[in-house]
């Protein structure tokens, strides 16, 4: 596996160069990334060992833009658990992007809603997740060049980050909440009585991403800030049927709010 992605790594330097910072953008969010015309575009598959998503809403390319002074890795697209990876391939791509130089990255989802206060349109910077699903991508042997084999999780998602997600939004006068995100495995939407645990547990959001990336890279000693956009609420709270197209078209409704606060948020970072 090290050997792996050292070599994505190095094709992505060799082809792109060097990422300070990292974003992965998720359902209904990839389109960010082609806003960026000058950029260099890697499709998934042609990096060696990268796996490319099998779901609708989500790219498959890497675009490699220069912002400031420093080049970004935008990630339009992720891999899931629920397509049949397994964890250690839902986390290559951020895995790969870290070791290609990136010490920030940034995490972003679609999200059911939860808590009380977010609703459908929402972005949420995420302060800790649940891992419901029983699966890490750390499980069998350590790779001792990533990390050490007892990571500390008790600050995944940064403080500093998070902060800087917050002024970002504040920059662009759009509302950023904070919440704790659930992962469960999907492809199924949750079930009324898993929304009611996840919400009893502490959880204001649910989705099917995220977790696994943000382990992995906290794994690595990586600066992590994550955004959720709530797009529907969750099952047992919404009064309709869940459905990926809901998912789509509210991320579409929040993409002007979504790209304000990113734009202004890596122009931060790559201060």
């Amino acid at each position: 596996m090290i050997d792996r992605l050292r070599t994505a790594a190095a094709d992505i330097v060799d082809r792109a160069g060097v990422p300070a910072v990292a974003i992965v953008l998720g359902s209904g969010l990839s389109a960010y990334a082609a806003e960026f015309a000058d950029a260099t575009e890697l499709s998934y598959a042609s990096i060696p060992g990268f796996p490319t998503p099998r779901v609708e809403g989500h790219a498959g390319s890497l675009h490699m833009a220069t912002i400031g002074d420093k080049r970004v890795a935008l990630m339009a697209g992720r891999v899931h658990f629920y397509e049949g990876w397994d964890p250690a391939d839902v986390v290559f791509g951020v895995r790969s992007v870290a070791l290609a130089g990136a010490s920030t990255v940034i995490l972003t989802n679609a999200a059911g809603g939860v808590g009380s206060h977010v609703q459908p349109g929402n972005l949420v910077a995420l302060t800790d997740h649940l891992n419901l699903t029983g699966r890490n991508p750390l499980h069998g042997q350590n790779i001792a060049e990533l990390g050490a084999r007892f990571p500390d999780m008790s600050a995944v998602y940064s403080p500093a980050v998070r902060s800087q997600i917050h002024a970002a939004a504040a920059d662009v006068a759009v509302p950023m909440a904070e919440g704790v995100y659930a992962w469960f495995t999907g492809p199924s939407y949750e079930t009324p009585a898993e929304v009611e645990m996840a919400r009893r547990l502490g959880a204001d959001l649910v989705g099917m991403s995220t977790v696994p990336e943000a382990i992995a890279l906290r794994h690595m000693g990586i600066d992590v800030g994550a955004i959720s956009l709530v797009t529907n609420l969750a099952a047992g709270i919404s009064a309709t049927p869940l459905s990926h197209e809901e998912v789509t078209a509210t991320a579409a409704e929040a993409r002007d709010r979504f790209t304000r606060v990113v734009d202004a948020l890596l122009r931060r970072l790559t201060a």
